[in-house]
């Protein structure tokens, strides 16, 4: 049972040590730290030290503080949804393609609404790929199209109807008050009014990216940070096969 409990620990297991940052409306100095260290206290922190303090601009500073939790948690109580499969390699997933489905599977992808960073969507997509993993464009059986970022979420529907996309990847960086909900959510309502959402594969990725929070706004699939491209290749490709997606 005692394997089952699980608590944070910074010199030894069970002391239950947390670091926590923040940023506060405060020039920095001793009436920030206190306010800090309080702050950290009401957190429910025992025993919290400020050990960083740094102005941060005029009138605002940021603190990193150490602390103690007494809280455990259970793993039997934990539930989590993630993409189940069985990894394949770079040659296994254009094989697995050629031999099931026939033909290329046509992917376009896009950094969505304001969304400017592209380094996700370049990595899953790029020829030169991530972390010594080729990109889709790489991949003999995929016909990859990266639209690069801030494409209106009704220029994304519009080219993948154009391309008779199997599947659509977005990527979304920018969360700031959480702008990236409903950006995702009109996608797929934009899918359901154009009758295609049933036609694609559509799959979401991001740092704040769950496969759970992608299931919740009526995605097929949701890739957080340190996806590889082989992943995502190798979800799409099981999928299509799967709904039988205009295969052999």
């Amino acid at each position: 049972m005692e394997d089952k409990l699980v608590m944070p620990y910074g010199d030894a297991l069970g002391d239950g040590v947390v670091q926590l940052s923040f940023s506060l409306p405060l020039p920095a100095g001793p009436l920030a730290r206190e306010a800090a260290k309080q702050l950290a206290e009401r957190m429910g922190l025992m025993q919290p030290e400020v050990v960083h303090m740094a102005n941060q601009g005029t009138g605002f500073s940021f603190f990193v503080l150490y602390g103690h939790i007494s809280h455990q948690v259970n793993l039997d109580d934990i539930q989590v949804a993630e993409v189940a499969q069985e990894e394949m390699s770079f040659y296994e997933i254009n094989d697995f393609i050629k031999a099931e489905v026939g033909r290329k599977v046509r992917v376009v992808a896009a950094c969505t609404g304001t969304d400017a960073h592209t380094v996700g969507i370049d990595a899953i997509m790029n020829m030169k790929g991530y972390n010594g993993e080729y990109g889709l464009e790489r991949y003999s059986w995929f016909e990859a199209a990266n639209l690069g970022s801030q494409v209106p979420n009704a220029a994304l529907v519009a080219e993948a109807k154009k391309r008779q996309a199997d599947a659509i990847l977005v990527s979304q960086v920018v969360t700031q008050r959480d702008v990236h909900l409903p950006n995702l959510t009109q996608l797929t309502e934009l899918l359901e009014a154009e009758g295609m959402r049933q036609r694609v594969i559509l799959i979401c990725g991001g740092p704040r990216i769950s496969h759970q929070l992608a299931l919740e706004l009526g995605f097929d699939a949701g890739f957080g940070a340190g996806t590889t491209p082989r992943q995502v290749a190798g979800f799409i490709a099981r999928e299509m096969v799967r709904r039988k997606l205009d295969t052999l």
